[in-house]
């Protein structure tokens, strides 16, 4: 049996030889740690790289990412989706600052108590910034341990069992270093796709590789077929004007701006949304306009998505018949409202 202490050296002088430069590997700052760590969820490095460049400039410390609205971090985190993270950020922060001097709790168990923080991240905050010997699992070390012991449990079920692993492995006086090497190593080395087993100095020790079945692992149940969800947006214009509505809470893009929407389990034949649009706007509108079919991927949901340019009556008030309706002078004016991508992309090709 290899012992752990091997296993975590071999890592470690290959983080010192591979390590990427990134700026939040150059600090112990509790905040930038967390902010680095809540954005890379989900999320590639490369991706990620410009919101936490945009977020230390806006908000360059907890009290000024407490201070600041929900609009204004929405907005600083569109285009990067799983909107919720965003939303518990800010109340993190808030949180943070209130009952906290504006200071992170300095140990994992401490940590969970927070909005948003979860057994990894609390790991990363107590290992990177209070050298507490607690493992950092993600996705990486994920297929790194499983390959490395060729371990058949489903990651999806089994993640008690990795962190024990991993635990077993993390070295007592470097555990930061360790984590962001293991974390390293799975990004770079022992790729997720054709590794390149022939300059891995784990190799020797890796059983997956011995019996040749790298592919196989780690073990992941198939994910939940997406829902598939039929979009009808009514974007409604006078004059100049354009109408706008923060999305309400319980569903997706809680508080993300778009428009008045009518949603079915199919499409509607155009005659139909004419109809319905009437009943919710109290009177007719003039049809200008219906966008071809966007597709939006989102991770458990599909969306089907038509445009319906619609100009109603100019005596309607249309404020006063739906709640939280906003008028825009302009189209351009929807530019300052955080707004989910597919709103971004529709108003940039057929209004800029």
């Amino acid at each position: 049996m290899v012992e752990p202490s091997e296993i975590s050296a071999g890592i470690l002088q290959w983080y010192e030889k591979f390590k990427r430069d990134l700026p939040w590997r150059k600090t112990t700052d509790p905040y930038k740690i967390w902010l680095s760590e809540i954005i890379l969820q989900q999320t590639r490095v490369n991706q990620g790289l410009p919101y936490y460049h945009k977020f230390t400039e806006l908000f360059p410390d907890i009290y000024a990412l407490s201070a600041a609205s929900e609009k204004e971090v929405l907005k600083a985190w569109e285009g990067l989706g799983y909107y919720s993270r965003a939303r518990n950020l800010h109340q993190c922060a808030k949180i943070i600052c209130e009952k906290h001097g504006g200071f992170f709790p300095n140990s994992y168990q401490k940590l969970l108590d927070l909005p948003g923080i979860g057994p990894y991240t609390a790991a990363a905050i107590a290992s990177f910034c209070y050298n507490e010997p607690v493992a950092v699992v993600d996705g990486n070390v994920f297929r790194v341990l499983a390959r490395l012991y060729a371990i058949d449990a489903d990651i999806r079920v089994s993640q008690k069992l990795f962190r024990e692993i991993a635990q077993q492995l993390i070295p007592h006086d470097t555990p930061g270093t360790f984590n962001q090497a293991i974390m390293e190593f799975g990004a770079l080395q022992c790729t997720p796709q054709s590794p390149d087993c022939g300059s891995c100095p784990l190799q020797v020790h890796c059983l997956a590789r011995k019996a040749g079945k790298q592919d196989r692992y780690p073990v992941k149940s198939p994910a939940k077929k997406a829902r598939k969800r039929y979009f009808h947006y009514l974007v409604l214009t006078q004059d100049e004007n354009i109408y706008m509505r923060p999305r309400p809470s319980g569903d997706i893009w809680q508080g993300l701006y778009d428009f008045p929407l009518i949603e079915k389990e199919e499409f509607m034949k155009d005659d139909d949304l004419l109809h319905a649009a009437e009943q919710l706007l109290s009177g007719p509108s003039i049809l200008q306009d219906v966008s071809a079919v966007y597709e939006h991927q989102l991770s458990h949901q599909k969306l089907h998505v038509r445009f319906y340019r619609l100009k109603p009556h100019k005596n309607m008030k249309l404020s006063d018949l739906m709640d939280n309706l906003i008028c825009l002078d302009n189209p351009e004016q929807a530019g300052s409202l955080p707004k989910p991508v597919l709103i971004t992309r529709y108003l940039n090709e057929h209004f800029f």
